[in-house]
């Protein structure tokens, strides 16, 4: 039997958010990369605006052994256009209650294909979020591997979630505790975060409710991890290897392998981006201009825009600010704002996010800490940060940037123009701006090296693989051709040139 008739088949289907959809599509073309043949899974949802925006299949012509398949959300069509997104909590209640079902029926599809060139299916590669994945794969008898698409961090702090259940932190007493400085408390027994206070942990613990969605679903998605073969997390060993030690201590004997920054390959937008922002930072100084740019499920009231507005005008400093909905309304900005930063301040709609972070003339990065900015930030530009955390992990992804890894400063959620001023002039010149540079060129630097050849990162991305095909060793083989492949799937017996792995 050929060698290539053992192509693994990795199904794989991401959360579908945009925070969420990008690493995993980078993910996906590097195991494609490795040899896999690949499915990957959006919503019909998404995949109408994939199709609108991302470039859809179209971006990924020429690769073979590469494809899209589609499930429905199990959500009533949007009120508004497709080009809003959709509610965080009903999504994740809907992944739990609809989506099982219409998965296994994908699962059977594939297996189904005969003769038109798609192998079996042999594993499942799902966002950790995903937990009825997980439970698709058991059914066929299919190895999972779950990916965590955010920090390491983040992924401790609601690993922790359970412990603070039973400990009796959370839910709350009542709503005052939001206010009164209980979420102030200091937990010293937190394994792998040290002084980590209730407000640093991801946001779902602050609730009163015992029967809350978001912190059951949490609950319950970190649990069903511990089923999965192995655990992928996007960040590099080096700067998170205390919280990695924690995680590989919480999910033992689970296999956790680090594989960012990913390769900036393979993103893709579920909203329109606008590139005219590209010429106008042509024409700025290097590291002059402070990038602005909140995730899309995050919507700043029109106070908090205005303190925002007026805050980057008197900082004096030009600013790009990547805002759909201002974009889109311009009366959403405070009057007189366009005129006083004109020539020195843009508000655009949704830009090339990373190659806006790549360009020499961005100097900083003003982010409500979405699940991968400060990776983004280090891999990309070596950026310095002002924090901005609003909801779920923003908060303990802004306590690891400004006290663990010292590239951030962080500013309060009730947002007053002369915070956000203050914090613009002294991350874009101050001080303690150039102590945060330094130390993002520096977590820059060790990015670099994770993803080169034979970095941690790099090293890692094989290991998931040899998890997954259960009882079969790892094998190397090689082409006619000169090539060296890593197949983990087949004994070996009829492949040219076969040896073990050690």
């Amino acid at each position: 039997m050929a060698a290539e008739s053992y192509k693994p088949h990795a199904v794989v289907i991401p959360f579908p958010a945009q925070g969420h959809v990008n690493p995993m599509l980078k993910l996906s073309k590097l195991l494609h990369s490795r040899g896999f043949f690949v499915t990957f899974v959006n919503t019909e949802y998404n995949h109408r605006r994939f199709l609108k925006y991302g470039g859809g299949p179209a971006a990924l012509a020429g690769l073979p052994d590469y494809r899209f398949a589609t499930i429905p959300d199990g959500l009533p069509p949007p009120l508004e256009s497709e080009d809003s997104p959709q509610d965080l909590t009903s999504l994740c209640d809907s992944t739990t209650k609809n989506w099982l079902e219409p998965f296994c029926n994908l699962l059977t599809k594939l297996n189904s294909s005969g003769d038109d060139g798609v192998p079996p299916v042999t594993c499942v590669i799902a966002d950790l979020v995903l937990s009825f994945a997980v439970k698709a794969a058991q059914v066929f008898g299919l190895p999972a591997v779950v990916f965590w698409t955010s920090s390491a961090c983040a992924f401790l702090g609601y690993a922790q979630y359970k412990y603070l259940v039973e400990k009796g932190y959370t839910p709350l007493k009542d709503k005052n505790q939001i206010s009164d400085g209980y979420l102030e408390t200091t937990l010293d027994e937190v394994r792998g975060m040290k002084q980590i206070r209730l407000k640093d942990f991801p946001s779902f613990i602050r609730t009163t409710d015992s029967q809350d969605i978001m912190l059951n679903f949490m609950l319950q998605v970190t649990d069903a991890a511990h089923s999965a073969k192995a655990i992928i997390v996007n960040t590099f060993d080096a700067l998170e290897q205390e919280t990695l030690h924690a995680l590989s201590a919480t999910y033992a004997p689970l296999p956790i392998h680090t594989v960012g920054p990913l390769p900036n390959h393979g993103a893709a937008s579920l909203w329109k981006e606008d590139h005219s922002c590209i010429k106008w930072l042509d024409t700025q100084h290097p590291g002059s201009v402070l990038y602005v740019h909140f995730d899309s499920l995050v919507a700043a009231t029109r106070q908090q825009l205005a303190e925002f507005a007026w805050g980057l005008a008197d900082s004096r400093k030009p600013f790009l600010w990547c805002d759909t909905a201002a974009a889109a309304d311009r009366s959403l900005l405070p009057p007189g704002f366009e005129a006083e930063v004109q020539g020195r301040g843009v508000v655009e709609g949704w830009a090339p996010h990373e190659r806006v972070l790549r360009h020499p003339a961005i100097g900083g990065f003003l982010t409500d800490c979405w699940p991968y900015s400060a990776l983004e930030s280090i891999g990309n530009g070596g950026l310095p940060l002002i924090c901005w955390p609003v909801i779920a992990e923003n908060h303990t992804i802004c306590r690891y940037s400004c006290v663990e890894w010292g590239i951030g400063l962080e500013i309060d959620n009730d947002v007053k123009r002369a915070d956000v001023a203050e914090a613009v002039r002294e991350v874009m010149g101050g001080d303690k701006g150039r102590k945060m540079k330094e130390k993002a060129l520096e977590l820059k630097r060790k990015a670099e090296e994770a993803t080169a050849p034979g970095g941690s990162s790099v090293l890692s991305i094989l290991h998931p693989v040899k998890v997954t095909p259960g009882d079969f060793l790892p094998l190397i083989y090689t082409y006619q051709c000169g090539c060296v492949c890593v197949c983990v799937y087949m004994n070996g017996k009829d492949l040219p040139g076969v040896f073990h792995l050690v």
